[in-house]
């Protein structure tokens, strides 16, 4: 399962598609889902803690439940791999997706006035994606989030201006294309979510499909040429 830049999991096509996905959720949860980003927790803990300094309890919780959900996620992918990691049918990171898209589409069945709900497993979905997909051919980013792709994106085209290196400008453009990619998944997301409300996190169900087939091609191809 291994190539050139290490992981089937860590291919160009399947990082795309798993932050074309990241995009639609964040995109999702704000717009129909009560305003919430389920994707990364940083805006959920300072709304958190806003109200409950405000003594704003319900509304505190509301938020913090998407953080604790986060939380849970992230500590089921470490017990998915560790307890799949000699798997030779199927790798773990592929079950992670197959968990993913099945969570999703129970979030498409969920009513407005279960928001609360349909973020928490938005949430605990992000959780999986960003702790099981760290790497895009060998370089390690996040598809749920931007932050600290432009971060590093930026300091390593800084450096390159100073330096000439061709492998800084490589890697500082790939953070920024992997944030220009969850943009258009975000601005799908907000177009999809106009015409199907709730059930158009299904379109997100499809493009984690797609990485997951994509997963199995890239596994059969290598296990040919290697």
């Amino acid at each position: 399962m291994a190539h050139e830049h290490g992981q089937m999991s860590e291919s160009l096509l399947v990082g795309m598609l798993l932050a074309l996905a990241g995009g639609f959720m964040d995109a999702y949860t704000y717009l129909i889902r009560d305003q919430v980003f389920a994707n990364a927790q940083t805006g959920n803990i300072v709304l958190f803690g806003i109200h409950l300094m405000q003594g704003e309890w319900w509304e505190a919780l509301h938020y913090f439940i998407p953080i604790v959900s986060f939380s849970v996620g992230v500590l089921l992918v470490l017990a998915i791999r560790a307890r799949m990691k000699d798997n030779r049918s199927l790798h773990w990171r592929q079950l992670v997706l197959v968990l993913e898209i099945l969570f999703l589409f129970v979030v498409a069945l969920l009513p407005q006035s279960m928001n609360v709900l349909a973020n928490v497993l938005v949430s605990f979905i992000c959780a999986m994606q960003v702790e099981c997909f760290r790497k895009i051919r060998g370089v390690t980013c996040a598809t749920t989030m931007c932050t600290g792709n432009l971060r590093s994106g930026t300091e390593l085209l800084w450096q390159y201006r100073r330096s000439g290196d061709p492998d800084q400008k490589r890697r500082g453009l790939h953070y920024i294309v992997v944030d220009v990619v969850f943009i258009a998944g975000a601005m799908l997301g907000a177009l999809v979510t106009r015409f199907a409300a709730e059930k158009a996190i299904l379109a997100a169900c499809v493009l984690l499909c797609m990485a997951f087939v994509a997963m199995f091609i890239e596994k059969d191809i290598f296990s040919r040429t290697g």
